[in-house]
């Protein structure tokens, strides 16, 4: 009988305000306050509280039966600090159970390995020194931003230190092969990778509330089976927490569901557990030979949601290469500032594919388009670059 990981991914990114050419050497303020501050209310009055409180008296009631794991983006935690501590102490009340265990990621939740080690490995220190600061946990596993997972970065994760690491379950690389079990990336010495189960993931974040779906409603009895006889070690269901109650309205009886999942579960034999439990338990079965950048983003499954057009590249491209200009002002709310460009959402909504993958993206932005959301980040860009005095090519 498989065990079930369950697996939330919790943030919020700092959105930018429309800065327009006219703002460039007059206004180093880039942020949209008032909206960032309003999205957080929103958002933790329809999915943070009601969630983390449904969670607390699970995690009160079943004891040990009952385990969650959670990745917080620094960004979000900085967010909460400023904005909603209620929230943080909710969160920290959870964790306080015994029953919640913390994964680390980069702080500013970005993509930059593959531009510069040096900050990725900054951005984790800065996260595991928060997480220590607000939770008391250094935590063994780590998921990078987006679920984004390649052979050379489960290398260079494990040198940093980490026991194990998250990834998608992408049907390609398994090749007819579960993603239910614990693979090893093939250059790796030890570190242990856990996949998402795709399909069991997506019935609760897409297809739970669509009337069309022949499953629907989801019933947590079904769901449990489902689970039961899924196969393998440990079956990884990995989401967004925002799903519940914001993505998915109370009104569609998701609160239930999670309520009543737990019951469900052990009367099917299933037993709840974590990341690290689960690599501390189980063997690994074979390699995961991702020589390709995967993700759980869209239907591509790789970095195409921020890199797909001209725009995402420049912009990308053009933030990162600031990196050396930055750091040697040794300005810490410039670096911070510069650092919070980063985050993988700006880029995000910059994608222009349409089609379904298009509307997700769409439905997210706080901008009017793609454009808008270019021309915002580069003329704040462009600001920043002229505070740090360094020029483009």
């Amino acid at each position: 009988m498989p065990e079930l990981a369950l697996y939330f991914q919790a943030h919020q990114p700092n959105r930018l305000k429309p800065y327009t050419f006219f703002d460039i050497g007059r206004d180093p303020f880039y942020e949209d306050d008032e909206l960032n501050r309003d999205i957080l209310h929103r958002v933790s009055d329809s999915c943070y509280i009601p969630a983390n409180r449904l969670f607390m008296e699970l995690a009160d009631t079943l004891g040990d039966d009952f385990k969650l794991t959670y990745s917080l983006s620094g960004v979000f935690l900085e967010q909460l600090e400023h904005h909603r501590p209620d929230v943080l102490a909710s969160f920290q009340d959870l964790v306080a159970t015994g029953s919640v265990e913390l994964l680390c990621e980069t702080y500013y939740h970005a993509l930059s390995f593959r531009a510069s080690g040096e900050e990725f490995a900054r951005q984790v220190v800065k996260q595991q020194e928060t997480l220590d600061r607000l939770f008391g946990v250094k935590p063994k596993v780590f998921r990078h931003t987006e679920l984004i997972y390649f052979n050379e970065i489960a290398a260079f994760v494990e040198e940093l230190g980490f026991e194990g690491m998250l990834g998608e379950g992408v049907p390609h690389l398994l090749n007819g092969r579960s993603p239910n079990v614990l693979y090893q990336a093939p250059n790796v010495k030890s570190m242990k990778t856990m996949l998402r189960n795709n399909p069991l993931s997506d019935d609760v974040a897409f297809r739970f509330a669509d009337p069309s779906w022949e499953d629907y409603p989801l019933t947590p009895e079904r769901y449990a089976k489902w689970i039961a006889h899924a196969g393998g070690d440990v079956v990884g269901v990995f989401l967004d927490y925002e799903t519940i109650g914001e993505h998915i309205g109370c009104d569609k009886g998701v609160f239930d569901f999670w309520r009543g999942l737990p019951a469900a579960l052990k009367k099917e034999g299933v037993a709840m557990t974590t990341p690290s439990e689960a690599i501390g338990e189980f063997k690994v079965a074979g390699e995961y030979d991702a020589h390709e950048v995967t993700s759980w983003a869209d239907s591509t499954k790789d970095l195409s949601a921020w890199k797909s057009n001209a725009m995402q590249a420049e912009a990308k491209a053009k933030i990162l290469s600031l990196e050396k200009a930055v750091k040697s002002h040794q300005n810490p709310e410039l670096l911070h500032q510069w650092s919070k460009m980063q985050t993988s959402d700006h880029y995000y909504y910059m994608f222009t594919k349409g089609g379904p993958d298009g509307a997700v993206h769409d439905h997210f932005s706080p901008y009017p388009s793609p454009y808008d959301a270019y021309l915002y980040f580069m003329n704040a860009l462009s600001d920043l670059q002229v505070r740090v005095g360094e020029s483009f090519d």
